[in-house]
């Protein structure tokens, strides 16, 4: 008796170890669904990041064209 319940208590251990730990398969629809997500995802991100660089540099022109200007009228 004390076999047989050892027995089945090695079989369940086993088949949960096999079955329990799986990914579930996706679909072609699912993967390209979650492609396209990540894309958005990361483009979102990097429009942000340029976005300040962008800004960074326009404030650095303006700066430089103050600092012109203001070369300029020392220089009158």
């Amino acid at each position: 008796m004390k076999k047989s319940i050892l027995t089945l208590l090695l079989l369940f251990t086993i088949s949960i170890a096999f079955t329990g730990c799986r990914e579930e398969k996706k679909t072609p629809e699912e993967k390209i669904e979650a492609a396209i997500d990540e894309v958005k995802k990361e483009a979102k991100e990097n429009s942000e990041e340029l976005a300040d660089d962008v800004e960074d540099a326009i404030e650095d022109v303006e700066d430089e064209i103050k600092e012109a200007k203001e070369e300029a009228k020392k220089d009158k």
